[in-house]
């Protein structure tokens, strides 16, 4: 199977099996969305939506955000990973969201990563979701899918990013970025994906090298 064709598979079975995808963080506005990613990164989305009410509570917006101290702001996320970190960074671009941004969250990936606490998968997320932006995000989630799957032989999440970029249609870029991710997080999980109920299977390259190990493995036994 071309790489080509498993693209064509894979994008397809997500089409039918997977109709809506979309992020799994609780926002109501482009703000909240920025605060929630960056307190998103090696945390699970559960947690952060666990914090994220009383956080937004206090802070409704970036003005009110940016006159909190660091200290204030880690009292309410102290139990999502990082926290003495990401209460800097949420500071810190709350302060140049509001001065340098006129509290209007940018659009696009090179300007969003000009916020603190915003790299090139965080500003990707957020441009995609927000202002539906053909970018794809590339998480551990997505990372791992795709090279198992074989829509990627990238060694790294840049390279991982190009791959997919190349290879998905601009207008479901947005979405195949939630399918790789929900699948990643549900089916494909680190440890020990369920190959077996995953309707990928078939044009997955890990459950069929997986297989033949396996077979051969009985064969010498």
């Amino acid at each position: 199977m071309t790489r080509r064709e498993r693209y064509a598979k894979v994008i397809s079975w997500f089409q039918v099996n997977m109709p809506v995808a979309e992020s799994e963080l609780f926002y109501n506005n482009p703000y909240e969305l920025v605060v929630a990613v960056i307190l998103s990164a090696q945390c699970t989305d559960v947690r952060v939506n666990l914090v994220t009410p009383s956080l937004f509570k206090r802070y409704p917006n970036a003005k009110a955000l940016s006159v909190a101290t660091p200290e204030e702001v880690f009292e309410y996320i102290k139990s999502v990973t990082y926290p003495n970190n990401k209460s800097k960074h949420l500071v810190k671009m709350a302060k140049m969201l509001y001065s340098d941004f006129n509290n209007v969250v940018p659009d696009t990936p090179e300007e969003l990563q000009k916020l603190p606490g915003v790299g090139r998968k965080t500003a990707n997320v957020i441009a995609s979701v927000i202002y539906d932006k053909p970018v794809i995000a590339v998480d551990t989630h997505v990372y791992r899918v795709s090279r198992r799957i074989g829509l990627s032989t990238g060694k790294t999440p840049l390279a991982v990013e190009n791959d997919l970029t190349e290879n998905i249609a601009q207008e479901i870029r947005a979405i195949a970025h939630h399918w790789l991710i929900l699948h990643g997080r549900y089916v494909c999980i680190a440890r020990k994906p369920k190959c077996e109920s995953c309707g990928l299977s078939e044009f997955c390259r890990y459950y069929h090298k997986s297989r033949r190990a396996n077979l051969h493995e009985g064969g010498s036994s």
